[in-house]
């Protein structure tokens, strides 16, 4: 059951690294394996059976999120979009609920740490103000070593919670050949950009994992308003009644099926 459970976290976190304005990081700690998985990757060699068998469901369903998800959640946008992106709005707002009520129960409340929260929020709404204004440049060529270098940036928007990996291989100019790679397997891109991925999140995994050692409580606030910011840049077009009914109902069951995991 577990196996099931984190496979089906890991189709969700790869369809992170698809859904604009999402990042994987933000959607790894709702779960509530963003530590685990901190853990599991930088001290792989000292259980690396234990490590393994958490880690190869979430990264299986990973990769199938990215790949299925590729086409298929662009489906469900373009045909769906009230549904699709209010469930995850459900989901990642009901992660954050369950998340919230963790820290007020190891750490208690401080009104300090709404500095925190309250700065990270508005970084993240600009940052989707920012992807809306963005229009998305595409280069003529693109050279292996720059899109190693794509890939290790884009690694930031994967490991860090709240930063959209979308928003970086936009200012890149890669966006459109890494989506395009995805749906069609391309290798040529995906070796590459994985190899930077690969190196950019075994350094951003490192400094994460000494804030969340040191700074605990103003980095969990800082995901959280992260996190929340970045819903923004989902939020459907509503025109009609039976519209917000569809949302709402729509978000209701994003937000239970995020109690069930």
């Amino acid at each position: 059951m577990k196996f099931i459970t984190n496979f089906l976290k890991g189709i969700l976190i790869g369809a992170g690294c698809i859904l604009p304005g999402i990042s994987s990081g933000v959607l790894c700690v709702i779960f509530g394996i963003y530590d685990l998985l901190l853990d599991s990757v930088l001290n792989f060699f000292h259980d690396i059976k234990k490590n393994f068998n958490f880690l190869c469901p979430i990264a299986f369903g990973g990769v199938i999120g990215i790949i299925v998800f590729s086409k298929f959640l662009q489906y469900l946008l373009l045909k769906y979009p009230i549904q699709t992106k209010s469930i995850f709005i459900g989901l990642i707002l009901g992660g954050i609920v369950l998340l919230f009520r963790q820290i007020l129960k190891e750490k208690g409340w401080k009104k300090q740490n709404i500095i925190y929260f309250f700065m990270s929020f508005i970084i993240g709404v600009g940052m989707v103000y920012l992807e809306h204004k963005l229009s998305i440049k595409n280069l003529e060529s693109v050279s292996f070593l720059y899109l190693i270098f794509s890939g290790f940036l884009m690694s930031i928007g994967i490991v860090v919670p709240g930063v959209s990996s979308t928003i970086i291989l936009m200012l890149l100019g890669t966006y459109t050949y890494y989506l395009s790679a995805v749906s069609n397997l391309y290798f040529p891109v995906l070796i590459p950009m994985g190899i930077g991925i690969f190196l950019g999140s075994l350094l951003f995994m490192k400094i994460i994992k000494i804030f969340l050692e040191n700074y605990y409580e103003k980095t969990m606030y800082s995901i959280i308003g992260f996190s929340i910011g970045a819903i923004f840049v989902l939020f459907p077009t509503i025109l009609t009644i039976k519209d917000f009914a569809i949302s709402v109902l729509c978000f209701v069951i994003g937000y239970i099926l995020m109690k069930t995991f």
